[in-house]
């Protein structure tokens, strides 16, 4: 009888599907990029993921984001993927957590289980450069997301080491930072070699950012997309235990 993983088995194999069902992946922003990162690795079989966000759904996410309706309004992110994941596919164990990642709480997380594959799409530079040092500081393979803001043209979209990432301003502050800590490659990312229009850019005043992008519904997707094929490129390229 036919399941969720028959069609992925015709292109990747019992031993591919089995690769997936034993991975465990750690997903930190469930946003335009990690929500839809995430759910392409929960549709591809991944057996285990511990998805991170601490913020709620906003009217603003609406453009871009999978999770965010009005009927969700308000609602916690990786709670509400966590639902839907576990629905998707109930044999994924999904472990969601609703918080900030902030310094030892980090390091704390990267070391409370033997994960695969780290995922970060965070949008904020600290604990964005943070998290990506402590897991290649641990070994841990990593597949990051610079900025899909800003960014109409998709075929601009490229994945590469981070040494060899370029245009994109979010990636030229990460490598700064990781240079300074000893960090030059090593790291997946994905990028777009697009420049963006100075006109998509608005001064920000929140804490968090310096400034707000602009951003149109199809391009954070597409970037998850790449995150979620590099995750499985890396994934089905080790031994099976």
């Amino acid at each position: 009888m036919a399941d969720i993983s028959s069609r992925t088995q015709l292109l990747l194999g019992s031993e591919g599907v089995a690769r997936l069902q034993s991975a465990h992946v750690l997903v930190v922003g469930l946003g335009g990029v990690g929500g839809y990162a995430a759910e392409q690795l929960c549709r591809a079989g991944i057996g285990c993921m511990t998805i991170v966000d601490g913020d709620t759904v906003s009217p603003t996410n609406i453009n871009r984001q999978l999770i965010a309706l009005h009927s969700t309004m308000g609602q916690p992110k990786a709670l509400l993927f966590r639902d839907r994941f576990r629905d998707i596919n109930p044999q994924c164990q999904v472990t969601a957590l609703q918080e900030f990642l902030r310094d030892d709480r980090m390091i704390q997380l990267l070391q409370s289980a033997p994960f695969d594959c780290v995922v970060d799409c965070i949008d904020t530079l600290s604990p964005k450069v943070f998290l990506l040092y402590h897991a290649h500081s641990l070994g841990l393979p990593t597949v990051s997301s610079m900025g899909s803001g800003g960014k109409l043209d998709p075929m601009q979209v490229r994945s590469a080491d981070i040494a060899d990432s370029h245009t994109c301003r979010l990636a030229a502050m990460v490598r700064k930072r990781l240079h300074r800590m000893g960090v030059v490659s090593g790291i997946r990312v994905v990028f777009s070699a697009e420049k963006v229009s100075r006109q998509a850019i608005v001064e920000d005043p929140s804490d968090n950012h310096l400034t707000t992008v602009g951003t149109i519904s199809y391009m954070p997707p597409l970037f998850g997309c790449h995150v979620a094929a590099e995750v499985i490129k890396i994934i089905l390229s080790k031994p099976l235990q």
